[in-house]
């Protein structure tokens, strides 16, 4: 609304500048109560106050460039919320709500007009560092652990700037975050909006913890698979450091948080706060007892060879492997407006099974969220949170070269077993609902790029034709679904409180014996099935 403001003469001007001071703190009554309650100096008001300040004040500058009396409103403004501070009668949690949630259908983005190219504010909440400094948080999810496995090999080396440089064939983007601002150089063209929504990502982080994330340099990878290989002896300089979304045993990549966390607009799958929502309350709808006795999936049976040979699993007229798969095609399903792939609708089997694409699959959060008994077919490849889940006590671990009687024997077990079947499947939709929800997402991609950012030994820069993004520079120019997915999973305000804690780094006997646990639990459940102990 603020770009369609015309440009007239001094009167007019003022006059609308009183009028969109008025709209914007268009408080109601009730957010204006002297209620000792709501009047208390807590630390999340007061940053929930100054950041809706923040928006107020960038509107008018921007709304009012070359307006006369604009330092003199501002001065009026600031006077004003002063005045309300000193009588006690400002709720800061109704000003953050009446001004950035209170319309549902207001655009959040301060777009210019059709023929102006969106900029960046001048603007920043830096000093709201401060803030979290005396705030005492939790302890992260102990899968937070690996962070400082991921980043081990440069440890002793440091990362310097000829190791970033040299990933430059390699990635897709280069990305340097400098005093809180974000500025990217692009590459290598990526496969749909992957990039876009993972830059959205990085911008929400920076929104969510203003001022607290360091200024760093990185490259990123937004392929299916690991690229960055573990270097040879011969070679006698450190591995570069290549974010991607997975990596495996044998490779170097550095694990980041998938572009679906915000949204895929290309297949219409929701940012995972509202689909995590979704699936929550469909596994209320249907109860694990009542759910069809067989194991279910869903997706692109040509991607990979692993998946051609899941297809055999089918049922057909001579065999029933207790396996029910289904192709999804994307082409033909955007056509007829994603009527069959909506992931929430797709808990309604007692097991889900999870088998990797090209590399890893971001179907794997989805499943695990189901209730169902996940049915893990052996992965070669990990994304950030996968090393926190356990056989038998989140997933049931399928073997790869005999896919068809392994799952026949898992659901079999299952049904024979079904409140230790229910136990585990219980547990993998917690630990998503619980220790993968957004506030933890964003949390491990500060711990990472803090941590990273330790490494570097060069102070980072700018790239040379790197450009700045921020919301109206990605926003105003979205369209559709993807426009529509930025909304929904936009930071609304800066955290209360600070990160969670990070755990400290394994040491090699707690490591060595967490690697051995899994792999004896999935040793027994291989001797279960070669003796059909069911």
């Amino acid at each position: 609304m603020l770009q369609k403001f015309p440009r007239r003469g001094r009167k007019v001007a003022e006059t609308e500048k009183g009028h969109f001071f008025a709209r914007s703190l268009s408080f109601h009554g009730n957010a204006l109560k002297a209620d000792k309650h709501h009047c208390k100096r807590n630390q999340g008001v007061m940053l929930r106050f100054l950041y809706a300040y923040e928006l107020v004040k960038v509107a008018m500058n921007r709304t009012l460039d070359k307006a006369p009396a604009k330092t003199t409103l501002l001065f009026v403004i600031l006077l004003f919320i002063g005045a309300f501070f000193s009588v006690r009668l400002i709720d800061g949690n109704a000003i953050l709500h009446n001004i950035i949630s209170g319309n549902k259908q207001m655009n959040p983005f301060l777009c210019p007009f059709e023929n102006q190219t969106a900029t960046c504010s001048a603007h920043n909440l830096t000093s709201m560092a401060t803030i979290y400094d005396n705030v005492k948080s939790p302890s992260c999810p102990e899968y937070f652990r690996w962070i400082h496995e991921d980043l081990r090999p440069w440890n002793v080396t440091g990362i310097s700037k000829e190791m970033v440089e040299r990933l430059r064939p390699t990635a897709n983007f280069h990305l340097a975050i400098l005093d809180g601002r974000l500025y990217v150089e692009t590459l290598s063209k990526v496969f749909q909006t992957r990039d876009v929504f993972t830059l959205w990502g990085i911008m929400q982080l920076l929104r969510r913890y203003p001022g607290r994330v360091p200024d760093l340099e990185l490259m990123f990878d937004c392929g299916d698979g690991p690229v960055s290989r573990d270097y040879e002896a011969k070679d006698a300089r450190a591995p570069p450091p290549l974010f991607a979304y997975c990596t495996d045993d044998e490779m170097l990549d550095i694990v980041f948080p998938d572009w679906t966390f915000w949204g895929w607009p290309e297949v219409n799958v929701k940012p995972w706060e509202t689909l995590l929502k979704d699936l929550k309350r469909s596994n209320e709808r249907i109860k694990w007892v009542d759910r069809e006795p067989y194991a279910y999936w869903k997706g692109n049976f040509w991607v990979a060879d692993t998946r051609q040979e899941l297809r055999k699993c089918n049922v057909s007229k001579t065999h029933d492997w207790n396996a029910r798969l289904y192709s999804q095609n994307w082409v033909k399903e955007s056509k007829e407006g994603f009527k069959h792939s909506n992931l929430a609708s797709q808990c309604t089997h007692r097991y889900k099974i999870y088998i990797e694409g090209r590399g890893w699959s971001v179907s794997e959060k989805y499943i695990l969220a189901c209730n169902s008994l996940t049915l893990f077919v052996k992965t070669r490849f990990y994304d950030f949170f996968t090393r926190g889940l356990m056989p038998l006590q989140h997933y049931w671990p399928i073997r790869d070269d005999n896919k068809c009687r392994s799952i026949k024997f898992a659901v079999d077990w299952g049904n024979n077993h079904m409140q230790q079947a229910q136990v585990i499947g219980n547990a993998a939709s917690s630990f998503m609902q619980e220790e993968l929800k957004m506030e933890y997402v964003y949390d491990y991609m500060f711990h990472l790029l803090n941590e990273y950012s330790k490494l570097l030994t060069y102070k980072p820069t700018k790239p040379e034709k790197a450009v700045e993004f921020c919301l109206e520079s990605m926003g105003c120019s979205a369209k559709g679904l993807a426009k529509e997915f930025m909304v929904e999973s936009m930071v609304k305000a800066p955290a209360e409180s600070g990160p969670c804690t990070l755990p400290p780094a394994f040491d090699h006997t707690s490591l060595e014996g967490l690697l051995r646990k899994k792999e004896n639990l999935t040793k027994k459940v291989q001797i279960w099935e070669s003796q059909n102990k069911i």
